[in-house]
């Protein structure tokens, strides 16, 4: 099974390395866009998204000694010249004529600019005077720095720091906070939090990575006229709006039930019987045209009372200790009921028994449509050896971290710290779609695409929001789409729904079952979203 070549991936939702970075950049210059003109352009955008977002108020710029502060003494000049009360503040940064390389300082100078340098501010009177201003923008360390933020830097940003918390001065950190990792999202104690960041051409990986995307802000892309083709094979992006909502699927008038796909969905049991009803609630809930629920019959007389749009099919339950829980021989009466079915979720509220994982293991026997994996069937192909050789063609798995584990074999806190790593490399080895997830799921094809869903909110830190993911991803699945669009745009309309559901309910209280009138919410508010910008999860809610 193979995700698509075709997708269109909007220049500002690539996300890079800070290496590719780099090479992007010499690649620019090469071509006749000169380092010069980037830096240019990225003060100037700067400058220009504070204006938007904050008006001409007093600014204080911090300026480093590379590049990124370079960027921050153009922004201060366009400020300047905009009408903004700007002050800028040096750190390490040469100002004579013969390391003033492109002027910046200079041409600050000759407008009467105030500045001052950290090493003739003594005890940081300057500093402390000068952080009266409504804005502080955090130009001192660029994506490059990688090194421990120590001495002087580190007792400037402390006092930065300790007035943010009782003056509220807004931050704004030019393409990163100062000591974020944007490689391997770390960061510094000492890296302020911005409320907004302006990054340049692509968003980096640290970015969206925790703990450093709790170090971001709102997170504005400024294109630096850097040629997209440049960077048209990053396979690494942000889901958004503009790269979901031609994956909904057409609703014609002109249809029927079955226009809209056929889903079969073998999950639940004694224990667990909500997550049927959940997982059968969402794929209905996705559009799917008919489901059916493949249930053992205790189960099934809880579900169907309370759920009566699906189709049942009644699956022979264990004996003895198991009663409670699908017979291994189950797979049999499913796999009859399946040919004229477009797709499968199999795993939520099954248990993690011997007789279940017998279903399981007679499953991955049978020709199977596009199937998508979850929960108790997880656990449950963990103990089948060459588990990935046997699996469909079209085949999605939705672990969470502890189930990724027992997958790979490997300890959670290290499928934690590298989960897009972990993800992208076991999707190519297993030939499926994986989507890991967690606060910022991530979604990778075995094509070595990965998408990144900039959604974390405790909304879905509810026992039950899997289950409606499976089945929401299921419905779509059902509907044809491929596994890797089905489970992107199953995650970005599940965020959302999340994020819809905090706002309206709060961060607290919320149950998996709210999430379900959000879900054809959230695709309407898709559709109608056409042309007004790229977006975030948040914005339509």
């Amino acid at each position: 099974m193979s995700a698509p070549h075709t997708i269109d991936i909007p220049a500002h939702h690539r996300i890079v390395s800070v290496a590719e970075m780099v090479a992007l950049e010499r690649a620019a210059d090469a071509r006749g866009h000169s380092y010069a003109n980037m830096m240019e352009i990225a003060g100037q955008k700067t400058a220009a998204t504070i204006l938007a977002q904050y008006g001409r108020v007093s600014c204080l710029i911090l300026a480093g000694p590379g590049n990124n502060g370079g960027d921050g003494l153009v922004c201060a000049r366009y400020l300047h010249e905009a009408g903004a009360n700007v002050r800028v503040y040096l750190w390490k940064r040469r100002t004579d004529a013969e390391h003033d390389y492109e002027g910046h300082f200079g041409r600050l100078a000759t407008m009467n600019v105030p500045t001052a340098h950290a090493d003739d501010d003594h005890g940081f009177a300057c500093l402390h005077s000068w952080l009266d201003s409504s804005v502080v923008v955090d130009a001192l360390l660029g994506t490059g720095a990688s090194r421990p933020i120590s001495g002087q830097l580190a007792d400037l940003l402390a006092i930065v720091a300790d007035r943010q918390r009782t003056q509220h001065f807004h931050v704004v950190a030019v393409d990163c906070a100062s000591g974020m990792n944007c490689d391997t999202g770390e960061i510094s104690p000492h890296t302020l939090a911005p409320d907004l960041t302006v990054t340049f051409a692509h968003a980096k990986l640290g970015h969206y990575q925790f703990p450093a995307a709790g170090y971001v802000g709102r997170l504005e892309v400024a294109d630096i006229g850097i040629d997209p083709a440049l960077s048209a094979a990053v396979r690494t992006f942000a889901l958004g709006p503009d790269v979901v909502r031609d994956w909904l699927p057409d609703r014609t008038r002109n249809s029927h039930k079955g226009t809209f796909g056929k889903i079969m969905l073998a999950v639940g049991s004694e224990s667990f019987p909500g997550a049927p009803y959940l997982a059968c609630a969402a794929a209905g809930r996705a559009g799917a045209g008919l489901v059916t629920g493949a249930l053992i019959r205790p189960v099934w007389s809880l579900v169907a009372a309370k759920l009566p749009e699906p189709t049942y099919v009644l699956l022979p339950q264990a004996e003895g200790n198991y009663i409670g829980y699908v017979d291994g021989a189950a797979a049999g009466r499913l796999g009859a009921a399946l040919p004229g079915y477009d797709a499968l979720v199999v795993g939520c509220g099954l248990g993690n028994v011997p007789p279940v994982r017998a279903f399981i293991q007679n499953l991955l026997d049978m020709k199977l449509p596009p199937t998508l994996f979850d929960a108790d069937a997880l656990n449950c192909l963990a103990q089948i050896d060459g588990w990935w050789l046997r699996l469909p063609q079209a085949c999605v798995l939705t672990p969470h971290p502890a189930e990724m584990g027992r997958l790979t074999g490997l300890p959670v806190r290290d499928i934690v710290a590298r989960r897009w790593e972990v993800a992208k490399e076991k999707a190519v080895t297993w030939g499926c779609v994986v989507l890991l997830k967690g606060p910022y799921t991530v979604v990778a094809a075995p094509t070595g695409e990965l998408a990144v869903l900039p959604v974390a909110t405790p909304a879905l830190a509810t026992a039950g929001s899997g289950d409606v993911l499976s089945g929401l991803i299921g419905g779509l699945l059902a509907q044809g789409l491929d596994p890797f669009r089905a489970a992107c745009l199953g995650a970005w309309l599940h965020g959302m729904a999340g994020v819809r559901c905090e706002h309206q309910i709060g961060a607290a209280g919320v149950v998996a079952s709210d999430l379900l009138p959000q879900l054809p919410a959230a695709m309407q508010l898709l559709r109608a979203s056409a042309g007004q910008g790229d977006g975030t999860v948040g914005d339509d809610s």
